[in-house]
């Protein structure tokens, strides 16, 4: 089924996302800084206490600035972990790193000012101290790598900052996380009296965007943040980390997930590499519903066919975007593209499908929208009643195979035991003979005839159980 026509497309940056209610500026946010390899990402890892943020010794591997929400004492807060200062990147992306980093500064309330015990204050520390000093808002001085308390007495040299003493940590060996929250509450600006605690509870829908390498999935999550979020170049790879990105539309807050580009498994070559295609895929995994991107200008490859299995294994909504959509609407027709991916990923015919101009904005609401919907489908419940009288009606159009002693097989009844996916499980007399073939069958009876149009199913079979046998 095609969708987003062009008849009803509007970019998300229309002036009505503008004029919603920002919820999220009372949150304050704490920037993580200082040069590279100093443990900064490791220190975002614990603080979170998950692992998001690739930790290696390579040093410019954090590109764009990392946000996430947590609880610290009851505080709600935005983490920020950001990329080395000072670092020259050998794909030339060192300015729009360095933007990245900036606007982690200029959004901060508190700064953690990240130093590297075990190798000493260095120039480039005197470097970042004197960037983060202009910016005018409370800065921690966190010594890290403090593996050993022996280590303690080398971070006496970093008060020349200009800081004060500093906080003496090691995220590594998890020492001293609780005097740096508490250090950090001290400093965060108070709420105002009568103003509520904003929650730190996930957003109401979650993207997972996904796709090879330069297929302009980052152009549509700046599209959708409204802002230079995430950086963009023609380097492929570019995106090398899962970055949360929150954003608005119609007063509603959702989170985009901006995933790295992945590649043939043959053409992994790096740690980096294999980080990326973790996290790409544990975004699938963590996503409410999967943007699957291709390029126009490109034939399907391997690459897009694992991640559609990904998707199919996790059960996740999903809709195929194809993105670029202006510079060859003029060659081939939507429909004939349509027809292609579903010729190509034939047990996805219920995925939707849309077209897309990112760098423009063009239809990018639209995909949302379509999320949403999908978003919905997969949250329905079906009474059991009802599902039972859909069943019924498809068993008596299309009898079960008989068992291997050539009895028929006895279908009793069918309950929806969860959503997201949408989870039925059949009671049957013989499980083993219900074959993939019916299965398939009357999943496509549920389609049709339940909300579940554009969403997998998942359908469980199993035996009547003891007490069910009794019963009867």
């Amino acid at each position: 089924m095609l969708i987003t026509p062009a008849d009803r497309a509007r970019p998300v940056n229309a002036p009505h996302a503008r004029d919603a209610p920002l919820v999220l500026k009372f949150i304050p946010k704490i920037a993580i800084v200082g040069r590279p390899n100093v443990g900064k990402s490791t220190l975002f890892n614990w603080l979170v206490e998950k692992r998001i943020a690739i930790e290696d010794p390579t040093a410019g591997v954090t590109r764009d600035r990392l946000v996430q929400r947590l609880s610290l004492e009851g505080r709600t807060v935005d983490l920020v972990d950001t990329g080395g200062m000072g670092f020259d990147d050998p794909d030339g992306l060192t300015t729009r790193i360095d933007a990245q980093i900036e606007a982690g500064l200029g959004e901060a309330a508190v700064i953690l000012f990240v130093v590297d015990v075990r190798s000493g204050l260095v120039a480039a520390d005197h470097d970042v101290a004197a960037r983060v000093r202009r910016i005018g808002v409370p800065v921690l001085l966190v010594a890290n790598k403090a593996d050993d308390a022996k280590l303690d007495n080398h971070a006496h040299e970093f008060a020349a900052l200009g800081f004060g003493e500093p906080l003496i940590v090691s995220a590594r060996q998890h020492r001293n996380r609780e005097p740096l929250v508490d250090a950090i509450l001290a400093h965060l600006p108070e709420t105002a009296a009568g103003e509520e605690e904003p929650s730190a509870e996930l957003p109401e829908m979650k993207l997972a965007i996904v796709g090879r390498r330069n297929v302009g999935k980052s152009t549509f999550v700046n599209s959708l943040a409204q802002e230079e979020r995430v950086i963009t170049s023609p380097v492929a790879g570019t995106t090398r980390d899962s970055v949360d990105v929150r954003f608005e539309v119609d007063g509603h807050t959702f989170l985009a997930i901006d995933t790295p580009g992945l590649r043939r498994t043959k053409s992994r070559t790096t740690d980096i590499d294999f980080y990326s295609t973790h996290r790409a895929q544990r975004s699938v995994r963590r996503a409410d519903v999967v943007l699957l991107f291709f390029d126009a200008s490109e034939p399907v490859g391997r690459v897009d066919k694992q991640l559609a299995d990904t998707i199919m294994e996790e059960a996740k909504p999903v809709v195929f975007v194809v993105n670029k959509w202006d510079l060859y609407a003029a060659d081939v027709e939507r429909g004939e593209w349509a027809d292609y991916l579903r010729d190509t990923f034939r047990t996805m015919p219920w995925a939707p499908v849309a077209f897309v101009t990112s760098t423009s904005g063009r239809n990018v609401k639209a995909v949302v929208d379509t999320a949403q919907r999908l978003y919905r489908q997969s949250h329905e419940r079906v009474p059991t009643a009802k599902l039972n009288t859909i069943l019924r009606e498809a068993i008596d159009a299309n009898h079960p195979p008989a068992d291997p002693r050539g009895r028929p097989v006895r279908i009793y009844y069918a309950t929806q035991v969860e959503t997201a996916p949408p989870t039925i499980v059949l009671s049957t007399s013989a499980p083993k003979s219900v074959s993939e073939g019916y299965k398939r069958y009357l999943v496509g009876a549920l389609r049709k005839t339940t909300p579940f149009r554009e969403v997998p199913i998942r359908l469980y079979v199993r035996g009547r159980s003891k007490d069910e046998k009794d019963e009867e």
